[in-house]
């Protein structure tokens, strides 16, 4: 039984569990108001994986965590690669006292290489990035904290609307946590790296890389420098009199086998968020 602790500064809102929230069987984890403990055993069930993640009326859809520890398996390339190869960079860092070896994890179809050093076991108990998607579901990522378009707004046909997100750990990162089981760490790391917005009105989602600029009175009728749309038409003729949007995110995880061997990878994703908003057409009388 190991333990995994994810850290983080949260912002105000950002997690609403006082107690310190703690994942898995094993009484002797704890969390704390700024942390999350998981609990993971080799083997096992993933603690802590619950398929998808709901928060303030968002929808979201979680990756391919695993409940099962697959192993991977290791063979020792010959010849081994030339200097250049990234696993002999590594290897040379470490001493130079290894091999190169090939890995072939079924489970997640990960194929990859990897230096290892020389009296040290050839496989991990168990497929690294398995651990890399616990380590995720104890994030509990959200989709967008939208600020604007809100449901409150007014909004006017032809004039420029504004989209951006606050910021926090669940709903933009970056976040990180680590998981352990097996003898293997995994630390991943986990950062929204755009934002799609569906606008609800028909047109061509936009698609925004960073959390968008906050509209500030003073900017008048100009347009968002990074992350806006124009509404063409009047919301009157939709369900609600409202167009009905959503704000999908795509998070990007980079994780990293602490320890050897060592072994790193990356993969996404995706956590969606509803929106309503009502547009109007302004009357000009002459």
């Amino acid at each position: 039984m190991a333990a995994a602790i994810l850290v983080g500064t949260f912002a105000s809102g950002a997690y609403a569990d006082d107690g310190g929230p703690t994942v898995g069987n094993d009484q002797g984890c704890h969390g704390s108001m700024v942390s999350v403990t998981v609990c993971a055993q080799a083997g096992g069930q993933a603690p802590g994986h619950s398929g998808s993640h709901e928060a303030k009326g968002a929808s979201s859809t979680s990756g391919s965590g695993k409940s099962a520890a697959p192993k991977c398996t290791y063979t020792k390339l010959d010849p081994q690669p030339p200097a250049s190869n990234l696993a002999m960079q590594d290897g040379k860092r470490q001493g130079g006292k290894g091999a190169v070896y090939q890995v072939l994890c079924m489970e997640t179809g990960r194929v990859g290489t990897v230096w290892i050093p020389a009296g040290q076991p050839a496989a991990p108990q168990i497929d690294p990035e398995v651990l890399a998607h616990r380590a995720v579901d104890s994030m509990k990522l959200l989709g967008p904290e939208i600020a604007n378009p809100r449901a409150a707004g007014k909004y006017v046909v032809g004039m420029p609307t504004w989209m951006w997100v606050d910021e926090s750990p669940t709903t933009f990162g970056p976040n990180t946590a680590t998981a352990t089981a097996g003898g293997v760490t995994v630390t991943a790391t986990a950062k929204v790296s755009s934002i799609r917005w569906n606008m609800g009105d028909g047109t061509e989602p936009e698609t925004c890389d960073g959390p968008g600029t906050k509209y500030q009175a003073s900017m008048g009728k100009a347009k968002s420098p990074d992350c806006g749309h124009v509404y063409e038409q009047a919301s009157s003729t939709s369900k609600g009199g409202k167009f009905h949007g959503i704000a999908t995110a795509t998070w990007t995880i980079d994780w990293q086998v602490t320890g050897a061997p060592a072994n790193a990878g990356q993969f996404t994703e995706v956590r969606a968020t509803p929106f309503s908003v009502a547009v109007h057409e302004v009357q000009v009388v002459n």
